[in-house]
């Protein structure tokens, strides 16, 4: 049987068995025969001869973003409004027929943002520019999903489906699972927490199916088979996003009333008549994480006009890393000023940094 009818097969019979505790073990089996048989297939293409050139953005600035969405949401319109890109705008659909790269400077930082070309139904299987497209996201730092207001709900269904179909993992933590093989001995499995979404046997079977007979398994939570199939398939992307509903002024109080119901995260906003831009800079920020470090050299001032930018949970030597790669050896520890115990505190490299610390490297 070809490798695309097996998945189509596979497809529906998960869709048609229903879920409960007597169905449990089984549809586990067919979604790990499924991803293992997606996995193969994607492979041997990425193997095979590419059909045309391929999209490659040189990544820039602090973080790239992606603009998420179909054809003719209003990407370019706030791509050219968020950054100083310009990006060709047009009301019909896929004016955008490569990636079109722009700058958003926020808070002292500079995000690349990214206007894709437009998502359709039956991207993940390659439908359109899908695979081209999707190749990109992979090196996203997050995720925008622009919508249209007057049919966010339908948009935001498929757009959520292809994304996962295509292995992305939005706003998940990667699951703690850890693998080490050995030859023999079988599988000893070990979790952090009790198991209550799937037994032993279903991990072991779910392994199985993906080769592995002998190994030392580590489970660092009460995981689903979903998320155990997630981690064995090994082309999973789990990134942030965030959702954005564009033109809000082509839609009554009513319709809108009835979004901000349906859809409570996300962001309002008229790429057109710039409203809202601004709540939606500050989100696209805040959900980067980062934190703002301000280098002081010994006996001056600190400078509060360039701060270096990491991800929070940052240490000392992450910011020595970031300015360059050889400054972790050439510094032991560092004086802190603002989260430190008191004025100056000197500390590791290893000490947990805040937004809007001042850092001496000693």
């Amino acid at each position: 049987m070809p490798a695309e009818e097996e998945i189509r097969k596979l497809e529906e019979e998960i869709a048609g068995t229903e879920y409960n505790k007597a169905t449990q073990k089984h549809i586990g089996m067919l979604k790990a025969k499924l991803a293992k048989l997606k996995t193969q297939t994607e492979e041997r293409r990425s193997k095979g001869k590419r059909a045309g050139p391929s999209y490659s953005v040189k990544k820039s600035g602090d973080a790239t973003a992606l603009l998420v969405g179909f054809p003719s949401v209003g990407k370019s319109t706030l791509l050219n409004k968020l950054t100083d890109a310009k990006s060709k705008v047009g009301a019909y659909d896929f004016t955008t027929l490569d990636v079109i790269p722009g700058v958003m400077e926020y808070n002292k930082t500079r995000i690349q943002i990214l206007d894709i070309p437009g998502i359709i139904e039956g991207a993940a299987g390659g439908k359109g520019l899908g695979r081209k497209v999707f190749s990109v996201v992979r090196n996203a730092d997050l995720i925008i999903i622009l919508l249209d207001a007057m049919n966010p709900e339908q948009q935001m269904k498929i757009i959520l489906s292809e994304l996962y179909n295509a292995g992305f993992r939005l706003n998940q933590r990667q699951p703690e699972i850890k693998i080490s093989k050995k030859k023999t001995g079988g599988l000893n499995i070990v979790s952090s927490l009790p198991l209550t979404k799937m037994d032993a046997e279903t991990i072991r079977n779910i392994l199985n199916e993906f080769g592995i007979f002998n190994a030392d398994v580590a489970v660092g939570g009460d995981i689903t088979p979903d998320q155990l199939i997630d981690s064995l398939a090994k082309n999973r992307v789990y990134v942030p996003a965030i959702t954005a509903i564009n033109k809000i002024d082509m839609v009554g109080m009513e319709r809108l009333n009835g979004i901000c119901r349906n859809m409570d995260a996300a962001v309002l906003i008229s790429a057109l008549n710039d409203s809202n831009l601004d709540k939606l800079r500050e989100v696209i920020w805040g959900k980067l994480n980062f934190i703002r470090v301000y280098m002081k050299k010994r006996g001056r001032e600190a400078d509060m006009e360039n701060p270096v930018i990491v991800k929070s949970g940052s240490n000392a030597e992450d910011v020595c890393l970031k300015i360059h790669k050889d400054f972790a050896k050439k510094f032991k520890s560092a004086k802190v000023w603002g989260s430190s115990k008191f004025p100056g505190q000197k500390v590791g490299l290893d000490y947990a940094l805040k937004d809007g610390d001042v850092v001496e490297l000693c």
